[in-house]
């Protein structure tokens, strides 16, 4: 342990925050969560001094936006359970911390700098009950002064994919001695428990746990809204190819196939969402499309079905899960580039789903493969060819539908599951 503790904040922490310090020169994410994170102190210390003492205080932790999705319904149970507790939630990325405004949140921060004073001078004003982190945004110093200071800790949601580098020699011992310092840890399937037990063997272990993805909860309550004016068949939905969260990998390998795609097929229309709505990506949208003779409009907060134009440019965030609603298919970006975006959304509105080849780190990317619902591609040929069999077969297009929809209604419960355990373990 102490040799990792010396190497951790000798070497990894300080080349990592002058990797932050030089990046924030460049990049405006970067810099605003660096200015953001000596911010963190004061804004805990203004928390405090306003609600007073005596409170029961939970830290959950989610790295942004996306995976604020799991903490979501896990945080709402817990206030529906211990009304009288508040919760602190704090984020690493700009993403979570600019985007998500929560009823149930008391105190939105940044993560503080990973510095083992750093993080101890918050716990000791917060003093929180327990320290809930989602998913994979583990942060050494957090959990190490937390066990220190007889703070409960708890990671769910866990994932530990096929062929994750927290196996391999070497640097296992380091996870080992990161995730055997956690109180509780709260897997998502059986095999990331396994995987977890290696990484943990053969030291003294937290309780280890599967519960399931709460993401899937988020995703069907997100849905109830949309459901109740949408129970038609999703044939009687527009011919309409939803394409979200795009990068700029994806539009490399994509873009060209879907154009032959409504060359191809004279009714079909899209919606194109890119991953940042910037004026420079809706804009070089626009001119790609229109160069290829189709109609095109921006979404802005309109309905696709009041506007005229074959492709529809979304131009604002918060839309994409509502849009899924009124489409058949759908591609999900990121699968050539940093890793697949949510897939979820999609499969839970009826639509067979698309994606790139870097989806090994989603479990419900998987699911879908495995049930028939989603299809991994490495070409815009494997998009053209998939995409115009289940246009020209109804049954597989139904067969696939499905299999989307019903990988969701299968997972659900998990947030409940973790609530009841973050509470008595």
């Amino acid at each position: 342990m102490i040799f990792w503790k010396i190497i951790y904040n000798i070497i990894l922490l300080p080349s990592l925050m002058i990797f932050g310090i030089v990046g924030s020169l460049f990049n405006k994410k970067i810099r605003d969560g660096m200015i953001g994170r000596l911010r963190t102190y004061r804004e805990l210390k203004l928390f405090m001094k306003r609600i007073g003492s005596g409170k029961t205080i939970y830290w959950f932790h989610a790295a942004s936006h996306g995976e604020f999705e799991q903490v979501k319904p896990v945080l709402a149970g817990l206030k529906e359970v211990e009304p009288h507790s508040l919760a602190i939630v704090s984020f690493f990325s700009p993403s979570g911390f600019h985007h998500v405004n929560d009823e149930h949140i008391d105190c939105k921060v940044y993560l503080p700098i990973d510095l083992p004073w750093v993080v101890k001078k918050c716990f000791n004003i917060v003093q929180p009950k327990k320290l809930i982190l989602a998913a994979y945004d583990v942060w050494p110093n957090l959990i190490w002064q937390a066990k220190s200071m007889g703070i409960h800790s708890a990671l769910f949601a866990a994932r530990f994919s096929e062929n994750t580098s927290k196996l391999s020699p070497g640097v296992r011992n380091f996870y080992q001695n990161v995730y055997g310092c956690f109180s509780a840890i709260y897997t998502i399937s059986a095999q990331d428990h396994d995987r977890l037990q290696h990484i943990l063997y053969p030291t003294g272990q937290p309780i280890v746990r599967v519960l399931g993805n709460p993401r899937y909860d988020q995703v069907k309550q997100k849905a109830d809204k949309f459901t109740a004016e949408r129970t038609e068949s999703v044939l009687l939905r527009p011919k309409r190819l939803l394409a979200g969260s795009i990068h700029a990998e994806d539009e490399k390998i994509i873009q060209g196939s879907i154009v032959s795609l409504m060359n191809e097929i004279e009714d079909l229309s899209l919606v194109w969402v890119p991953h940042e709505p910037t004026e420079r990506n809706v804009s070089a949208a626009e001119s790609f499309f229109q160069s290829n003779h189709f109609s095109t409009a921006r979404l802005g907060y309109k309905n696709p079905t009041d506007l005229d134009a074959r492709v529809i440019i979304v131009d604002t965030i918060g839309r994409l899960s509502q849009l899924y609603w009124d489409g058949q298919v759908a591609y999900i970006g990121g699968g050539f580039s940093t890793g697949v975006h949510n897939v979820m959304e999609p499969a839970i509105a009826r639509l067979p789903v698309f994606f790139g080849p870097r989806y090994n780190n989603f479990i419900e990317a998987e699911e879908l493969i495995a049930d028939g619902g989603g299809y991994s591609i490495e070409s815009g040929t494997d998009l053209f060819l998939g995409v115009k069999q289940l246009f020209e077969d109804r049954n597989a297009f139904l067969k696939a539908s499905y299999a989307a929809t019903d990988v969701i209604h299968r997972n659900l419960g998990s947030s409940t599951r973790i609530v009841r355990n973050l509470i008595h373990d």
